[in-house]
């Protein structure tokens, strides 16, 4: 079965510049990309005249001028559109068994306010089992370049973080770009801290040479996987949310790890996936793991 890029669209501005940027990946990767439209007719408890042709018409030609637009600037890329007939989080996540990844529009207002996310999106990117990528326009400016640097939070063990880090490392490899491995980590707390506790910290060196060994052990692998990828590595002090939206000002995308289990009222995106997605200033991609 082929795999694909699957890019959500509404006929918005910033879904069309998520569908802009899924076209760029899918040709950096030499994958498919399948432009998708939810729309169900709902008839309305409210006194109005209500057309479903009308509507449905509506849908279709939504799919068929963003199938255009993308078509025109990437004129080689094998490309598919279909308006599919349920909800828009039922729609998207229904297409992920043949996606490599799923690509949304986050409306912004700016590098200060950074990303509104709604909530489909965020139902989305919580339901999702594959990566989530969310993209807001970016007005007349190149959207994505060729190149440049891609921002990966690392957290916890190797085995925590080795499906971001896979990700951006397969990201980057694709567009040539380079990786800044960023982990960030804090004092423990008074009630935390034990001789025991801390003699791992101590077997290396003291708490920075610690972080430093547990970042350069998750990129291992990954470093050999793809040896002509350049990485960064970067152990700041602090909250792994701030650490990383400060190292991600020039960052042509940001890959953030969210846990993938269910809370007491459903999935959740976590808090540092949470802060990137309303917070970054380029497109986020959030990779589930266990």
């Amino acid at each position: 079965m082929s795999r694909e890029i699957v890019a959500g669209v509404d006929g918005s501005t910033e879904s069309l510049a998520a569908a802009d940027w899924a076209a760029r990946e899918a040709s950096h990767r030499g994958l498919a990309l399948r432009l998708v439209h939810a729309w169900r007719w709902q008839p309305l408890d409210l006194p109005l005249t209500q057309d479903p042709a009308h509507q449905e018409r509506m849908a279709a030609e939504v799919v068929r001028e963003a199938e255009s637009a993308i078509a025109s600037r990437f004129p080689g890329l094998a490309l598919s559109a279909e308006v599919l007939p349920d909800t828009p989080v039922a729609a998207l996540l229904s297409t992920e068994k043949r996606a490599e990844m799923l690509v949304i529009g986050s409306r912004g207002y700016g590098a200060v306010a950074g990303f509104l996310l709604g909530s489909y999106g965020q139902q989305i990117i919580a339901g999702a089992t594959g990566p989530v990528v969310a993209v807001r326009a970016h007005g007349d400016e190149e959207p994505d370049p060729e190149g440049g640097e891609i921002v990966v939070g690392q957290l916890g063990g190797p085995e925590d973080s080795a499906p971001a880090l896979g990700f951006a490392f397969e990201t980057a490899a694709a567009r040539g770009a380079s990786i800044r491995a960023v982990r960030a980590w804090s004092l423990p707390s008074l009630y935390t801290y034990s001789p025991g506790s801390m003699a791992l910290a101590d077997e290396a060196g003291g708490l920075v040479p610690y972080e430093q060994k547990a970042l350069r052990e998750a990129l291992a692998p990954w470093r050999e996987r793809y040896p002509d990828v350049r990485v960064t590595e970067q152990v700041e002090i602090g909250s792994a949310g701030q650490v990383l939206l400060t190292s991600s000002g020039g960052a042509r995308l940001l890959v953030v790890g969210r846990r993938a289990r269910r809370g007491a009222i459903g999935p959740r995106i976590g808090s540092v996936a949470h802060a990137a997605l309303h917070l970054a200033p380029c497109p986020v991609a959030v990779v589930p793991h266990e």
